[in-house]
């Protein structure tokens, strides 16, 4: 298997909880896409990237990727749903031996946790960044009735890039998309072929902009680091 990395980062949502395209908000002087594409411009063991958009976002993503990024990219458009997005985006990576999906509105991912994972993959066959829970959470029924308590010791919450071999991820996710199987995130997929996946363990601050109160956590994190 090749060593090399390709980068697909999903961004064609509709921010539907935004109102607004996530990846064009200013952030401390940038988009939000600008310090996604920078993080990864800058990570080592990124070899090459394909951005998945929305048709309407062409141009504006044209010219940040073009002002950003000096290792070959693609500009593919995305589906009807993440996972296509996502699909159309393993299809677009040619040439390398692995693939890490990441959530285009995760701006604050470093170069380091990006380095780390797809190191990780390479050694345990897959792996995605993760943090553990911090609270401790209830299962329910429908009603909002407690019925159970999961060892908090044993929860993670899920990050990207979630980090796979190519070739295998993308016939599984093209059957996945295929078949109209949906799943929440791609380690789903990894469970559904009863294949091992290793959790990389990340950072708190890498989280996914999904209302306006994130923006603001965003920036606090961002001046944290200056």
């Amino acid at each position: 298997m090749k060593d090399s990395c390709c980068a697909v980062i999903v961004a064609a949502g509709n921010s539907s909880r935004m109102g607004k395209p996530k990846i064009f908000l200013p952030l401390w002087g940038k988009t939000v896409l600008e310090w996604t594409l920078e993080a990864f411009q800058r990570a080592g063991q990124v070899d090459s990237i394909v951005l998945v958009i929305r048709p309407q976002d062409q141009e504006m993503v044209s010219f940040l990727s073009g002002k950003k990024l000096q290792k070959p990219y693609k500009i593919v458009l995305g589906g009807e749903s993440r996972q296509q997005s996502a699909a159309n985006g393993a299809v677009a990576a040619e040439d390398s031996g692995w693939i890490a999906i990441h959530d285009g509105a995760r701006c604050l991912i470093t170069p380091d946790e990006i380095d780390g994972v797809i190191s990780d993959a390479k050694k345990w066959g897959a792996s995605a960044l993760a943090v553990p829970v911090k609270d401790t959470i209830k299962l329910a029924d429908k009603d909002g009735m407690v019925s159970y308590t999961p060892d908090r010791s044993m929860l993670w919450s899920m990050q990207t890039p979630q980090v796979f071999p190519l070739e295998m991820y993308r016939t599984e996710i093209c059957k996945a998309v295929k078949e109209g199987r949906e799943y929440t995130d791609d380690c789903q997929l990894w469970e559904y072929l009863k294949h091992p996946i290793h959790l990389y363990r990340g950072e708190y601050t890498n989280i996914k902009l999904t209302t306006e109160d994130d923006l603001a956590v965003a920036e606090s994190v961002i001046k944290k680091r200056r």
